[in-house]
């Protein structure tokens, strides 16, 4: 059984400048989307399509397939059965065949939960269908205009009734598609022959099309039950934070002699206290040679080395000196001096207030903000993992 997913993400969008690539939820939008497919057990090969280098870029450092698509499959009347289309074609002059099914996802539909694209494919195969869209259960009652005389759609109004005695009525909500490759390539058309739904909650249904969307997604994406799950490593060898922008909020004061003071998180101390208790190894790596990290590294116990230059290298030293694999270390960063430490660490994490390009390469994305509780929140959340 083989099965792929296809993101088509232009780069062009006139009501939302660049959306497929602003930040959302922590991460630029479309990155969403590819996670999903990512993790997604039964997706084998994940590929975006784009005009845009920046979405395709992304693409291949996010561990997906990017395919450029023409501009004339680009335009705003351009459907996304073209894309889908072209993709299958580029893949057969690869000398690829068509797959057994078809994950198409929109990338301005941001919100699932790990598990929903999974869910979808056991819902098509069980039920033995050619194609599924995604949908939320719809109890409102619509009214149609035409030329200013208002219908009742889905209701009479002469007779209303609640909305628990009313037939089940379904929404489409652009999330997730599955098909067999066939259904496009004979009708031109995600949907066709034996079709199918897979229902999923109101939160996953909104999408990003109006500028407000933005917000509502961004809120949405960072309650708990959408947060990715990291893939921790097996065992944890290391846990190296940056200083200055996750242990506090990237601000100092400077007073008449130049002495510096920084703003921390008080309760990143129990965080760090419980993950002692575990056996964690911890360390401060920074770049500042300053008595202020050395203080606050006193005050939580844990090892501090600092004026580093290349955090990189110093990682890899303190490794190789401690008999450490870097897929067994973690370590914390903000901003792009932190990019090369990132890139070789097992799980690179980010505080929510990250770089761009911190965010497209991390592992975890922390919903807080550095200085304002990411150390506790990853503390907290590898202790409950290592507690289970």
């Amino acid at each position: 059984m083989k099965i792929i997913a296809i993101i088509p993400a232009r780069g062009g969008s006139k009501r939302i400048r660049g959306k497929n690539v602003m930040s959302i939820g922590g991460a630029p939008l479309v990155a969403h989307s590819i996670r999903h497919c990512l993790a997604a057990r039964q997706v084998d090969e994940t590929y975006v399509t784009s005009d845009d280098e920046a979405i395709l870029k992304l693409t291949a450092e996010m561990g997906a397939t990017p395919v450029v698509r023409p501009l004339e499959l680009a335009g705003d009347t351009c459907t996304s059965e073209s894309a889908l289309m072209h993709v299958l074609d580029w893949r057969r002059e690869q000398g690829l065949p068509d797959p057994d099914y078809l994950v198409f996802l929109q990338a301005t539909s941001p919100v699932r939960r790990l598990d929903d694209i999974d869910r979808a494919i056991d819902t098509l195969r069980k039920q033995g269908a050619d194609s599924l869209f995604s949908a939320t259960i719809n109890k409102a009652l619509i009214w149609a205009s035409n030329d200013g005389q208002l219908t009742p759609i889905n209701y009479n109004f002469h007779q209303r009734r609640r909305e628990q005695d009313m037939a089940i009525q379904y929404r489409e909500n652009g999330s997730i598609y599955v098909l067999r490759p066939s259904v496009l390539r004979e009708n031109n058309n995600r949907l066709g022959g034996k079709m199918t739904v897979y229902e999923m909650d109101t939160l996953s249904s909104f999408q990003i099309d109006e500028p407000i969307d933005v917000e509502i997604c961004d809120f949405i994406l960072r309650r708990p039950e959408f947060r990715f799950r990291p893939r921790w490593p097996k065992k944890i060898g290391l846990l190296a934070f940056d200083f200055d922008g996750v242990m506090t909020d990237n601000a100092a004061w400077v007073d008449q002699e130049g002495v510096e003071s920084v703003r921390c998180w008080r309760s990143d101390g129990l965080g760090i206290s419980r993950l002692r208790k575990l056996g964690v190894p911890m360390l401060i790596l920074s770049t500042e040679a300053n008595k202020v990290v050395a203080a606050r590294a006193a005050k939580l116990k844990i090892e501090c080395i600092q004026d580093v230059p290349d955090k990189a290298k110093a990682l890899r030293e303190i490794c190789q000196s401690r008999n450490i694999p870097l897929e067994e270390v973690i370590f914390v960063g903000n901003d792009t001096n932190d990019l090369p430490a990132l890139s070789i660490a097992g799980l690179p994490v980010a505080v929510g207030d990250s770089h761009p390009d911190v965010l497209r390469i991390a592992g975890l994305i922390l919903r807080e903000r550095g200085g304002h509780g990411a150390v506790r929140e990853l503390c907290d959340l590898l202790a409950d993992h290592l507690e289970k």
